[in-house]
């Protein structure tokens, strides 16, 4: 047989080799693409971990206003909501838990930008801390595949959110509210509000109806869960031990310092 012959015979078998060259090639790339969802999640998950722990002490601090870096990125947790089987980010949100110790730290640094006297640093800080005690106060800014469902205060939004502890507590906002243009001062104090983002201010309350605190004395950690049909996420804060929380005998009120100065 000539190989002229020979290959007028493999001609009509080509087109379906190729094909089958193809769908391997497709499946090679399904295969990386999930992979490297995977790692990207594990990697994720292995930086939730490295996330350090807080402290809900009260009282004085000497921060100064290079200190606010520091504390936002101590008090803000991110997660990211992805479905491996059609690569898609369903949810990104990004929460800074606005605690006794960032407030601090926050007016510090205001009152350093805008040039404030003593007294009007003193003012700000008794009423901004004076805040912590009706209310576990959150900023969150949240990206997901459609905006206008990720929108928190519509009724018919993709998700709801939650405040809950290792306790076993679950608690409902007491309000949201939509920051619909985020201006200069949500993007300097909060970096990570951008457009791309729904940014919203969340209140929850401090004690349930029965007068247990929403978030357990002794708990090891509290967080925010976001939930929908498409799925759920949890931004966790690990909380310090604190010996005076194992008691509730010891439980002391939150109260604001009489002479707030030590900036």
């Amino acid at each position: 047989m000539s190989i002229g012959s020979q290959r007028l015979r493999e001609t009509p078998d080509a087109p379906r080799a190729l094909a089958a060259r193809r769908r391997l090639g497709l499946a090679q790339a399904r295969t990386a693409r999930t992979l490297g969802a995977m790692a990207m999640i594990a990697l994720l998950g292995a930086t939730a971990c490295a996330d350090p722990k807080v402290s809900m002490a009260t009282g004085p601090r000497e921060y100064t206003d290079s200190d606010y870096a520091q504390v936002l990125e101590r008090w803000t947790r991110t997660k990211t909501l992805t479905t491996l089987s059609e690569l898609d980010t369903l949810l990104t949100v990004t929460a800074t838990f606005e605690s006794w110790d960032f407030r601090w730290a926050y007016v510090v640094r205001y009152a350093n930008d805008y040039r404030l006297t003593v007294e009007q640093r003193r003012s700000l800080l008794e009423r901004t801390l004076s805040e912590t005690t009706d209310g576990h106060r959150f900023y969150v800014a949240l990206y997901g595949s459609n905006v206008r469902s990720a929108d928190l205060t519509r009724p018919n939004s993709a998700w709801i959110v939650r405040l809950i502890d290792d306790d076993g507590n679950e608690t409902a906002p007491l309000s949201i509210e939509l920051i619909a243009r985020p201006g200069a001062l949500e993007r300097r104090y909060f970096p990570y509000s951008t457009v791309w983002r729904n940014v919203f201010r969340i209140k929850f309350p401090t004690t349930t109806p029965g007068g247990q605190p929403t978030i357990a004395v002794g708990a090891r950690w509290f967080g925010l869960r976001f939930a929908g049909a498409e799925g759920n996420q949890e931004l966790h804060w690990d909380v310090e031990t604190d010996p005076n929380k194992s008691d509730p005998s010891k439980k002391s009120a939150i109260t604001v310092p009489k002479t707030a100065t030590a900036f």
